[in-house]
């Protein structure tokens, strides 16, 4: 593991792109350039060594892939960030990774990340926090002198290796919302599928019911291409989607794609929903005119826009945090430094006699501040006093704000016992990504932090397809990236990308 940090340092502001892989010079070439932007930026935690095996032939040939620190890679570490799992070397690929290596994607490293998926701000790393590498255009100062800010969490490692130009997309995890906050952070295309679709064997665990692998992109054709090779199913992966059901999404997709023309830019059969709830009091200020201003754009295309309610959303938070704690401290009661994990011995002098006084030493000394923390609150929500209190009464919440989202979708749950289209409803949600932009770096502390997940959490907690697209800024707010999410019915992803390329396309016209 030693030598793998020595490799992790890297930095330029050009696009590494197959061409730099052809030869051994120009694969020192690109070592060189990634090493130097990572020094700034601090996104990989291992690069890949000069003497890497030839890609095979595939649709993914010339696209430059990394992937997180929590997918397993068996020619890599995989550390979680966490100094629990720093001396860990997998024996085998998760599933995503092997479909990557098979359709001929190039991978090039471990990207940093929260220790166990757990954060906002890619803060609570063993490996130090992610920079965020934007910089305005019209800054005076070197970009290695830029203003620290995150690049969000927990996935801020894919989002910055992206954004900063070291590879063309980047496979990460979302829980919560840690794909769609760095997306919006730094300025790239984060989609979180349909809870079930991409196979999650082979990555380490945070919360079970919540967890989806996801993908990073500059734009979302890229995305795109990812997902489409990785949404197959997956017989080792028990929590995957049925074949029959994703056929069953397919088609009733299909169905309600006809009704538009999406990719040419007629949306007049398209129905998008702006969810009021999502318009909090922390909302920031300068967000809701750049948000109007594609609202705009989409209604000049033909698309019909409707304000809809779902008025579960303000218990979304809590009911999320007591959910994934509660899966966190469960999953994580197998790292005791005997089975799995770093092993601390007793100090000589210790009055341990029971296994647990003797797995503190190793979980006090392996697990950081933030993950003591969260299996301590997820310990106690599954407490017997706790329980119904808790655990119980969020998982309740959980299904009412599932309903609120199948109430307001025009397209049928393929997952429901019965499939009946909801005329009246929408299509699509669309809603700001992010409360704010990139806070800077010494905004750590405080319930603050928490509440960075708040437009993010409702989906996933429904198990939603959601993709985060970047705006033009223009002259409104501090001049840092935005991002707006489209929100889709589960399976409902070609629907959501379709959307999210007609912004893209909009967003364009703004800048050109």
């Amino acid at each position: 593991m030693r030598r793998c940090l020595q490799q992790r340092r890297t930095p330029g502001h050009r696009n590494l792109s197959s061409r730099f892989l052809a030869t051994t010079a120009a694969q020192a070439s690109w070592r060189h350039a990634v090493e130097q932007k990572n020094a700034s930026v601090n996104a990989l935690v291992y690069v890949v060594p000069d003497d890497a095996a030839p890609v095979p032939e595939g649709p993914l040939n010339g696209l430059t892939v990394a992937v997180k620190d929590n997918i397993c890679t068996k020619n890599m570490p995989t550390t979680c960030s966490s100094a629990m799992l720093r001396d860990f070397q997998s024996p085998f690929d998760a599933t995503v990774v092997h479909l990557l290596i098979a359709s001929g994607a190039t991978i090039i490293g471990k990207t940093n990340c929260d220790e166990f998926g757990m954060g906002s701000l890619n803060v609570h790393s063993v490996h130090g926090p992610v920079i965020n590498p934007y910089q305005h255009p019209s800054s005076a100062v070197d970009w290695h002198a830029r203003e620290r800010r995150s690049a969000g969490g927990s996935s801020g490692g894919s989002g910055a290796a992206v954004a900063a130009g070291m590879c063309d997309a980047a496979l990460a995890t979302d829980t919560g919302g840690s794909v769609r906050l760095p997306a919006s952070y730094c300025g790239v295309v984060g989609l979180k599928p349909s809870y079930g679709l991409i196979s999650r064997w082979g990555v380490v665990s945070f919360a079970d019911s919540l967890d989806c692998v996801a993908v990073i992109g500059k734009g979302v054709t890229s995305a795109s291409k990812l997902f489409d090779v990785l949404s197959v199913h997956d017989e080792k992966d028990p929590t995957a989607a049925r074949p029959v059901t994703r056929k069953n999404a397919r088609e009733l997709c299909s169905e309600h794609l006809t009704g538009w023309a999406s990719y040419s830019g007629d949306l007049t059969k398209l129905c998008i929903g702006i969810p009021q709830e999502y318009f909090p009091t922390s909302l920031d200020s300068s967000i809701v005119s750049p948000f109007r201003r594609v609202v705009r754009a989409l209604k000049n295309r033909g698309a019909t826009v409707l304000p809809v309610s779902l008025p579960n959303t303000r218990y979304a938070l809590s009911a999320y945090y007591v959910i994934a704690s509660a899966e966190a401290s469960s999953n994580l009661a197998r790292y005791d430094g005997l089975q799995y994990g770093l092993h601390v011995p007793s100090p000589p002098d210790s009055v341990a006699r029971s296994p647990g006084e003797v797995y503190a030493h190793s979980r006090t000394a392996g697990f950081g501040a933030e993950v003591k923390r969260r299996i301590l609150l997820g310990t106690y929500a599954l407490t017997a006093d706790a329980f119904d209190n808790y655990f119980l009464q969020a998982q309740q919440l959980r299904q009412c704000i599932r309903d609120d989202f199948m109430r307001v979708f025009r397209v049928p749950n393929p997952l429901a016992r019965s499939a009946t289209p909801n005329e009246a409803g929408v299509h699509v949600l669309l809603h700001p990504s992010a409360v704010r932009t990139a806070p800077h770096l010494d905004e750590q502390d405080g319930l603050d932090t928490y509440t960075q997940d708040v437009l993010t959490v409702p989906a996933s907690l429904a198990g939603l397809p959601v993709l985060s697209v970047p705006i033009a800024v223009g002259g409104e707010g501090d001049g840092w990236p935005l991002g707006v999410s489209v929100v889709g019915q589960w399976g409902c992803e070609p629907m959501v990308l379709a959307v999210g390329a007609t912004i893209e396309d909009a967003e364009r016209d703004v800048h050109s």
